[in-house]
């Protein structure tokens, strides 16, 4: 089984049990040790995956860590867990740094058995930094942060490659975080950069005032722009009536007497509409079957944005969300509309 399955596998399992999981130790027990079993790690070794080790740390004496991982004869990875639901905040992850400090790992996790924040030491040595370089939500994740996350198992864990890679995750995040901050409110930085390369004259206090709130809806406007040029790109693909035969198993439609219906296309259209605010409209796709159509992301059955169930007399969609399929009636299509915002977190966890 892939990584990426095994992790599928326990969100489910957590999202089942998540409410009866109160205290810190029944995280640790029910979904800390399963998620490292799932990166390889032997959890009943204990010279492998070591519990409660100690880690002194000046005149704090007895102070112990919840779980470090031993890769050959060296502390690597130290975890220290919290009851699920805590705000895993620089104030929480305090015990940590003291941990690393008395110890040679290179690696600090924080979390609460669905959040894994990752720290290191980028920039001051054997001084954990205070902003984490990594997180990994096992109730919302995509490929990418699954490839990030496979670099700490065990088979893969190479101590030179995440160092390499860990100085741009960490930049990376905080500059997202900076674009967010600008796009929401921009900074007088940014507005008198912007105003300085379209605005001849002196800019004064009444000029700023002016142009903040001109930045703001430009770039606003701008957004808009890309979405609705994706919109339309979708609404202008081929018509319903010269969309190609469905091939199901590697053989065509008629050979298993499976018919992709107008309303079936029709609805693929709304879904790859809406989905044109987050992908390519390519990567929507439709899959048909007998007692169902299934439209995927990157056709990758492992990957259902939605089922329609289009009977006779009843019309509905299945809607695929982390949490699982949510069934929606339809009074007609175009009611997919009105479901817009979960079919784009169906296919939001994707990314």
């Amino acid at each position: 089984m892939d990584l990426i399955d095994k992790l599928n596998e326990l969100a489910t399992r957590i999202h089942r049990q998540k409410d009866t999981v109160l205290t810190e130790e029944a995280a640790k027990t029910a979904f800390v040790l399963p998620f490292l079993q799932a990166l390889g790690y032997d959890v009943f070794n204990p010279s492998e995956v070591i519990p409660e080790l100690t880690a002194d740390h000046g005149v704090k004496k007895g102070e112990k860590v919840d779980y470090a991982i031993r890769q050959g004869d060296r502390i690597v990875i130290l975890i220290e867990c919290k009851s699920i639901g805590t705000t895993l905040s620089t104030k929480c992850a305090g015990q940590l740094f003291r941990y690393f400090a008395v110890t040679e790992a290179k690696f600090g996790v924080l979390t609460d058995g669905i959040r894994y924040i990752f720290f290191s030491d980028l920039e001051n040595e054997n001084k954990m930094d205070d902003r984490p370089f990594f997180e990994f939500n096992l109730f919302q994740f995509n490929e990418n942060q699954v490839d990030e996350l496979k670099k700490f198992t065990k088979s893969s864990f190479d101590l030179d490659t995440i160092i390499s890679t860990a100085s741009n995750l960490k930049y990376h995040k905080a500059l997202l975080a900076e674009i967010k901050t600008e796009f929401e409110s921009p900074s007088d930085d940014l507005i008198r950069m912007l105003t300085s390369r379209v605005y001849q004259g002196r800019i004064t206090q009444q000029v700023r005032d002016q142009f903040a709130d001109l930045c703001y809806k430009a770039m606003r406007d701008y957004v808009r722009e890309q979405v609705n040029d994706r919109l339309k790109s979708a609404l202008e693909t081929e018509s319903i009536a010269e969309a190609p035969i469905v091939e199901k198993a590697g053989k065509p439609a008629s050979d298993n007497e499976i018919e992709t219906t107008p309303e079936e296309w029709e609805a693929y259209r709304i879904i790859q509409a809406i989905g044109a605010e987050l992908v390519e409209t390519e990567k929507i796709t439709i899959r048909d079957a007998k007692s169902y159509c299934a439209i995927l992301f990157e056709d990758n059955n492992r990957r259902p944005i939605c089922r329609l169930y289009f009977g006779k007399t009843k019309i509905s969609a299945g809607i695929f969300l982390p949490e699982g399929e949510e069934n929606c009636p339809l009074e007609k299509v175009s009611t997919l509309y009105q479901h817009k915002d979960m079919i784009k977190a169906a296919i939001q966890q994707y990314l």
